[in-house]
């Protein structure tokens, strides 16, 4: 970690420097293991090198209180503000719920309606699970689909459309049986999405904005991130340099994102914003203003379990956050800590991890926006202020600390256990019989050309895939994409009788997102 420290002048030559707003109240003046927030902020910063984060607590029968740490982009010296905008990824799942929330209420639809009532080209992969799907079905991650089917239609930059994303769906093949269990999604948000866009002839952008956003007090937070301004947008960090995505120094990262998934995870804001938004949630649809953007029943709803997750034997010494259980509603994750029922999410991006976090019963919520790829900082920040709000007290920054270096030589001892040197064999056909254009049915097109130096690669949908090919045993090319901010792929050939049958991909390195679903990929020849 010797890089990171060699820039802890520049890193936290902000911390602290942002503004702070109201006090906080009464019930959050102890801070447990921590003498400040601020010193707790500070920790984990330096300890895992994250350029900047912003911190917020409201109670709606108190005051708020949030504040900005460190730097917006390395290489800078503007410092995380209250307005900086992040992107919040799949926190917006809850405002895609919200909003069909609202269409509950006008009676546009119900929850338990067939998709096929209100987008009849929706159709799954098999007939049964096409009839089957309700409107809450498409929330709830129990559909069936493994995790992150279909990613690559919304992720990397990508020319996708949303009703591309549709017409795909129905080439997802399941990997369990419809509401047989969980496996988290981000397709059907996007589908969802369009079911708000054909039942109200407003884009999802507009609806949003015009139902949720505003009405919640979020005047700077933009629906997509196309949207966002740049004068105040938080910067894009990852480890790059080391044996793969993810180990190296902390280094900033180009923005990966398209609007066509803005449903499941499009939204950009601040932490001003997301404290207006959790305070709406806790008011139970009731705005600042005092109108009812939803019903308090629909909040009922929303925050109802749906999918079990996972559960365990609860809190230990050790580990005195881990949850009893675990489960999914609509848009929120349900799980208690240290005794308390929780509704959360994180969200994630590319350079930018974030989470938000309810505790219903005291009417109180938590917001931690960061601007790197580092769980340990978004977790343990997140532990360290429902503590600060319940009154608890643990060392997260020692727990993460040592929880992080263990992942790490879990990581590399995974690396060296896959052999991921070059396996022994090449082709075994003349490369000029690889080449041609292959198709994948649901996620498009992708060209295998040749060069001077050997065989290229380009998938024709997403702009980051595309570089040289390098052998990587039997009938087996490892990709060295350009853009070395997104995951290279294994390529694997089939062949019969001498003529390629068929291609598979998968992703290269085991810390790889689930959103590079290259295994889900079948491209055969075009013909």
């Amino acid at each position: 970690m010797s890089g990171f420290l060699s820039r802890r002048g520049l890193l936290f030559a902000g911390a602290g420097a942002g503004l702070a707003t109201l006090l906080p109240p009464a019930a959050f003046a102890q801070d447990g293991a921590y003498p400040t927030l601020d010193a707790a902020a500070a920790g984990f910063l330096e300890a895992f090198g994250t350029p900047g984060v912003a911190l917020g607590i409201v109670d709606i029968n108190g005051g708020e209180w949030m504040k900005g740490y460190g730097l917006r982009q390395l290489g800078r010296r503007d410092h995380v503000n209250l307005d900086t905008l992040f992107a919040v990824a799949s926190n917006t799942k809850a405002m895609t719920a919200a909003g069909l929330a609202i269409l509950v209420d006008e009676g546009r639809l119900g929850w338990d309606d067939p998709v096929t009532k209100h987008l009849p080209d929706f159709a799954m992969n098999d007939e049964i699970t096409t009839k089957l799907m309700t409107v809450r079905d498409l929330l709830t991650h129990r559909s069936g689909l493994p995790l992150g089917a279909g990613d690559l239609m919304i992720w990397p930059t990508t020319t996708h459309t949303r009703d591309d994303v549709l017409r795909g769906l129905r080439h997802l093949k399941p990997v369990r049986g419809f509401r047989v269990g969980y496996d988290y999604d981000n397709v059907l948000y996007v589908v969802a999405g369009l079911l708000i866009e054909r039942l109200t002839g407003q884009t999802w952008e507009a609806f949003i904005t015009e139902r949720i956003l505003r009405p919640a007090g979020m005047t700077t937070a933009v629906p997509a991130p196309s949207m966002a301004p740049l004068e105040n947008l938080a910067g894009r960090h990852a480890r790059l340099g080391g044996p793969v995505y993810g180990l190296g120094e902390m280094t900033l990262v180009a923005r990966q994102e398209t609007d066509s998934f803005a449903p499941a995870g499009g939204v950009q804001a601040s932490v001003r914003d997301m404290l207006s938004w959790l305070r709406l949630q806790l008011n139970r649809g009731k705005a600042a203003d005092g109108r009812q953007v939803w019903k308090p029943e629909q909040t009922d709803q929303m925050w109802a379990p749906q999918t079990i997750i996972r559960s365990s034997m609860g809190p230990t010494r050790e580990e005195p956050g881990r949850a009893l259980f675990n489960t999914y509603a609509l848009g929120w994750n349900v799980f208690d800590y240290r005794g308390e029922k929780v509704v959360g999410h994180s969200g994630g991006m590319n350079g930018q991890i974030t989470y938000t976090a309810m505790l219903p019963a005291r009417g109180v919520g938590v917001v931690v926006l960061t601007n790197a790829e580092e769980g340990a900082v978004l977790n343990g920040l997140r532990n360290v202020l429902l503590d600060h709000v319940i009154g608890a007290s643990f060392d997260w920054l020692g727990y993460w600390k040592t929880l992080d270096a263990k992942n790490k030589r879990q990581v590399l001892t995974d690396l060296a256990a896959a052999q991921t040197g070059r396996p022994p064999g090449g082709p075994s056909q003349p490369l000029d019989r690889y080449v041609g254009l292959y198709r994948d049915p649901w996620y498009g097109d992708m060209r295998i050309g040749r060069d001077r130096r050997g065989l290229t690669i380009e998938m024709l949908k997403t702009a980051a895939f595309k570089g040289p090919l390098e052998v990587w045993g039997p009938d087996s090319f490892r990709t060295r994409f350009a853009d070395r901010t997104v995951e290279d792929a294994i390529v694997t050939f089939r062949f019969e009788d001498g003529v390629v049958a068929g291609v598979t991909l998968k992703a290269y390195s085991p810390m790889a997102d689930f959103s590079y679903d290259f295994h889900h990929l079948d491209f055969t020849p075009v013909r």
